[in-house]
């Protein structure tokens, strides 16, 4: 390439347009601006931060919580989820005595005494658990995993095979398999436990018409366990309501956990 050449190269103009070289100089500046941005956040002191922010980072911090000057510093806390719910009615309680022995003993106190135990054993398992009474007012459309109605039988002599427990459910039950599986549950488990027989032949309307089971939500599963007959079964129902309670606990645990059983609630 000749001096002349080279000459005219230096001297030519560069064809490139000014939109190109405006581009390329604004690129420059947001890059820098951005560089500069980070630094200033980095290395921000606290007391550059507007005094309001500056407050309430600090209390936060240092005491969470604190009522602090723009009002109490507080963070969000998970709400619990409820427990499952477990409704146990105790028979004749809050309306009458029920059956009544001779020396005064009433079913409503024995129904009472056991009611109360069962839910201290449910509620140690996890479960919210409502002790209610005869007519109690949530009954109404009460919605739970299971309603135990517990009541015991006559303080009379009737014969020498008056003994014994007995469980039914609703018969209009919408949901007839679940509540066959909680009979099946109670009388398995209240059984195993108590060594009580099953007093076959006598479950009565007042059991499977109980109003109860017309008052609860159609999706409540619901029983009503007659647990011992006041005269021949006094014995246990007096002296070891706990037995008969975590008779009755167990059988509800069964349902509630699908736990397996061998009795047919047609047997």
């Amino acid at each position: 390439m000749t001096m002349e050449e080279s000459l005219d190269n230096v001297n030519t103009p560069d064809r490139r347009t000014p939109r190109v070289h405006i581009l390329r100089q604004l690129r420059r500046v947001f890059f820098v601006g951005a560089v500069l941005a980070t630094m200033y956040t980095a290395w921000t002191p606290l007391g550059l931060i507007p005094l309001d922010w500056a407050t309430r980072i600090t209390q936060a911090f240092n005491n969470p919580g604190a009522e602090g000057e723009f009002g109490a510093i507080t963070f969000p806390t998970p709400t619990p989820r409820p427990r499952p719910q477990i409704g146990i009615v105790s028979g004749h309680w809050g309306n009458d005595s029920g059956a009544v022995c001779a020396d005064g003993l009433t079913e409503a106190e024995i129904n009472l005494e056991v009611a109360t135990l069962v839910k201290q054993r449910l509620s140690a398992e996890g479960f919210d658990v409502d002790l209610l009474r005869e007519f109690d007012e949530k009954l109404i459309e009460y919605r739970g995993l299971a309603l135990v109605s517990i009541h015991a039988d006559s303080c009379e002599f009737i014969n020498a095979d008056a003994s014994g427990y007995k469980v039914a459910a609703a018969l209009g039950t919408v949901r007839p398999e679940k509540a066959s599986r909680l009979v099946a549950c109670l009388r398995g488990r209240y059984e195993q436990v108590t060594g009580l027989s099953y007093h076959s032949g006598s479950i009565t309307d007042d059991m499977t018409s109980y109003h109860a089971f017309d008052e609860i939500h159609f999706e409540t599963t619901a029983a009503i366990i007659e647990i011992g007959f006041m005269n021949l079964d006094r014995q246990i129902l007096t002296q070891n309501p706990d037995l008969i309670a975590q008779g009755v606990a167990d059988g509800v645990l069964c349902f509630i956990r699908n736990e397996s059983v061998t009795i047919s609630p047609d047997q």
